[in-house]
């Protein structure tokens, strides 16, 4: 489950059932209209200020409408919230967007066999195998992410969660050769991609590509592309709540869309609040996905150099520009720790750490 909560958005989307890939839609129009003053006429009335188009900004325009969607796909439910003055173009724009997300399920899941992801998984041991540009740009992306972390992030944990049960389950504790059976199937640089040809080979039986710790954030920022495109100025786009996108400032917020981020102690409480303003948050928790055995609580988020779940860390949440960014750099600095998180962060992301010691508050990374 995700450790954002969207504040007076999406109040309930980390309880969202999981009903696979059918559309459900919720749809709340409102007109939103400036209060009067005392002593004013209705003449005087301003309704709240958007521009022409299913966008939404700044300038006087008709009254503004809010409309919300959700869906699900790729095991997660994608929700979207507009402000704009044009209702038809609106919802023809947040139809678009799901049609898009869906278009990545059918191309990313590792549960339907006839995607292209499952079919590299399948083939790509046999010989090189070609794929689809947007397939090389995102494995290209992965890989770069693989070498700058340290190994810290790699897709390529399949084969881990399968074995610590995390694959369609809540996991269980694997025997010590099992671990390392899998650890030998694990590592991005058994991954090869050749630009030229456009291909990837991995060059051992049993490797498995796992999009979990990529697919929400890419999904989430071509979500926000094609909204764009349509002509949307103002929204928020969010898979599962865990990878957040907030385009433009609401009405009623100049600042942007105000997130919290939960305690990760009590889900129920406030650690902290960001203002997503064209930014992305994505969190990473390790009470989101876990099991207890001997004593310990084991979590989803595996160290792939060691092929044992991470450990030292709670929570971590990103800010940057890209959704794909801030999900997929959650996990490294989850793994790597706060001292490495600190040293190679970029100067334009934001980091919110959470150490797995309740007496060690959460902090933002200097």
């Amino acid at each position: 489950m995700a450790a954002l909560k969207i504040r007076r958005n999406f109040k309930n989307l980390a309880e969202a059932p999981k009903n696979g890939p059918k559309l459900k839609q919720i749809v709340l129009v409102l007109f939103l209209l400036a209060a009067l003053a005392p002593g004013r006429t209705p003449q005087q009335e301003r309704p709240a200020s958007v521009p022409s188009g299913p966008g939404a900004g700044s300038g006087v325009g008709p009254p503004a409408l809010r409309l919300e969607k959700s869906a699900d796909a790729m095991g997660s439910t994608y929700s979207v919230i507009l402000y704009g003055s044009d209702r038809v173009k609106m919802e023809a724009a947040a139809d678009a967007a799901f049609d898009e997300v869906r278009r990545l399920d059918d191309m990313l899941s590792n549960y339907k066999p006839q995607s292209e992801w499952s079919q590299i998984n399948r083939l790509a041991a046999e010989k090189p195998l070609r794929i689809s540009p947007e397939m090389f740009r995102l494995l290209a992306d992965c890989q770069e992410y693989s070498r700058e972390s340290e190994g810290a992030f790699d897709i390529s944990v399949g084969p881990l969660m399968k074995v610590w049960g995390f694959y369609k389950g809540s996991g269980h504790l694997p025997h010590g050769p099992e671990v390392l059976a899998a650890l030998a199937k694990t590592g991005y640089k058994h991954v090869h991609l050749d630009a030229a040809a456009q291909t990837v080979w991995f060059d051992r039986e049993g490797v498995e590509l796992d999009p979990g710790g990529i697919g929400k954030g890419y999904a989430v920022d071509r979500m926000v592309a094609v909204l764009k495109k349509a002509g949307v100025r103002i929204a928020l786009v969010a898979g599962s709540g865990s990878s957040i996108y907030g385009m433009g400032a609401p009405p009623e917020e100049p600042r942007g869309w105000v997130i919290d981020i939960k305690n990760p102690w009590d889900t129920s409480k406030t650690a902290d609040q960001v203002y997503l303003k064209d930014m992305s948050l994505s969190t990473s928790g390790s009470y989101e996905k876990f099991f207890r055995a001997e004593g310990k609580i084991w979590a989803h988020i595996m160290d792939p150099r060691t092929g044992y779940p991470a450990r030292g860390a709670v929570a971590v949440s990103v800010v940057t520009p890209r959704t794909i960014d801030s999900e997929a750099w959650a996990k490294p600095y989850f793994v790597n720790g706060r001292e490495w998180a600190v040293k190679h962060k970029p100067k334009d992301f934001r980091v919110y750490f959470c150490e797995d010691r309740m007496d060690q508050p959460c902090a933002w990374l200097q």
